[in-house]
């Protein structure tokens, strides 16, 4: 039989650009906020969980910056400042750079 096709795009699943293109549409916001006992957290706000796992890139995150965090609310939270990593991480997955805002 044929390949199945995406019922957005009408492309092939193989060849679906509806991933990038909303990963491209997408206003990311990093910020640092400080918590109990000014302890500074970065919080990532506007990635849609429709196109992005939250969990799985929550993890991703947590690892590459070796820190702890979670998912709330739609909100990623890790612990520490890690706003630079964080943008550098999300360019290098295909999101543009300016849709991405440091606060």
């Amino acid at each position: 039989m044929g390949e199945e096709i995406c019922p957005i795009c009408g492309l092939p699943k193989s060849l679906c650009v509806c991933g990038t293109i909303s990963r491209e549409q997408q206003r990311i916001k990093i910020k640092l906020e400080t918590r109990k006992w000014g302890k500074p957290v970065t919080i990532i706000e506007g990635l849609d969980n429709g196109v992005e796992d939250l969990h799985k890139l929550a993890k991703k995150f947590k690892s590459l910056c070796a820190s702890g965090g979670t998912v709330k609310n739609g909100l990623i939270i890790l612990q520490g400042d890690h706003r630079k990593k964080v943008k550098e991480i999300l360019v290098s997955m295909g999101h543009r750079e300016e849709n991405i805002e440091i606060l």
